[in-house]
């Protein structure tokens, strides 16, 4: 079950920033008042799925922020399915998934529209990523997870002792992937391809956006020139559920993209690899 309050959305919609919350309430404060400030920009909708939330998140955004919509439902149905019930009310010409912990002024959204209207070949961009001290968050961007890309990720890991990406490094450009933490598309390129494929319970599910994007004749941008603070940009976590879920998200990507005999390799590979990586 779930529950709209819908206002009225207005005519010549630029952008729907669409921000998924579950038990998020302080930083979903934050993050909508960093997004709206004092009022929402001319063009702009907000749209808020809460996910089942008992922190009184959804009351708290139709008190304090009455411009935006809220689907409110009845439990957690997941990052995907959630985003993907925004994406069924966007009206705008651009939309924009916003983590509920990522603090995105208007001026950077304003810079990624704009970065978007510059190149009419990006089906997608997303910003730099940094963490509260202004450092980069890893994993912002990156390569598509092939076998050679994480036998080369693992091998610098175990031989370097570093990453294999410079997450800081200035490379605006066109990328296999990037974040889904704060990520624009284009409205006529989700009609194309679709919207997020809710069996990804969580992570990859950005990846297959952006290849399905790609392989759709559209270019996926990192635009590194517009920072987006990511409260919680950190490596995922060490728990064992998160990880299980992280890489059997993995496997489905593989099943969906690539081949049954890069299925199989990754499978065997998947041991050494997690050794190599201290996953």
């Amino acid at each position: 079950m779930t529950r709209d309050s819908t206002p009225m959305v207005p005519v010549g919609v630029s952008l729907s920033i669409i921000i998924v919350s579950h038990n998020t309430r302080s930083v979903l404060e934050r993050c909508l008042s960093t997004a709206i400030g004092s009022r929402l920009a001319p063009g702009w909708e907000v749209i808020v799925v809460d996910n089942g939330s008992s922190d009184g998140s959804a009351e708290m955004v139709r008190s304090a922020y009455p411009t935006a919509t809220v689907i409110e439902n009845s439990r957690n149905l997941g990052f995907a399915r959630a985003n993907n019930q925004g994406m069924a009310l966007a009206a705008g010409r651009y939309v924009l998934l916003l983590n509920s912990d990522a603090l995105a002024p208007p001026l950077s959204l304003d810079a990624l529209i704009d970065f978007m209207e510059r190149h009419p070949d990006a089906g997608a961009c997303g910003p730099r990523l940094e963490r509260p001290d202004g450092t980069p968050q890893e994993f912002g961007f990156g390569d598509d997870p092939s076998l050679g890309y994480l036998l080369r990720r693992g091998l610098v890991r175990l031989v370097c002792r570093r990453a294999l990406h410079e997450w800081g490094a200035g490379r605006t450009g066109p990328m296999d992937w990037v974040s889904g933490a704060c990520l624009m598309v284009r409205h006529e390129v989700i009609d194309q391809v679709g919207t997020l494929d809710e069996k990804f319970f969580m992570y990859f599910e950005d990846n297959d956006w952006c290849m399905r994007i790609r392989q759709a004749g559209w270019k996926v941008y990192y635009y590194s020139e517009v920072s987006v603070t990511h409260l919680g940009g950190r490596s995922r976590s060490d728990t064992s559920p998160v990880q299980e879920a992280y890489y059997r998200s993995l496997r489905y990507l593989y099943a969906k993209h690539f081949s049954r005999l890069s299925q199989a390799t990754l499978c065997i590979a998947l041991i050494p690899y997690r050794w190599l990586v201290g996953r």
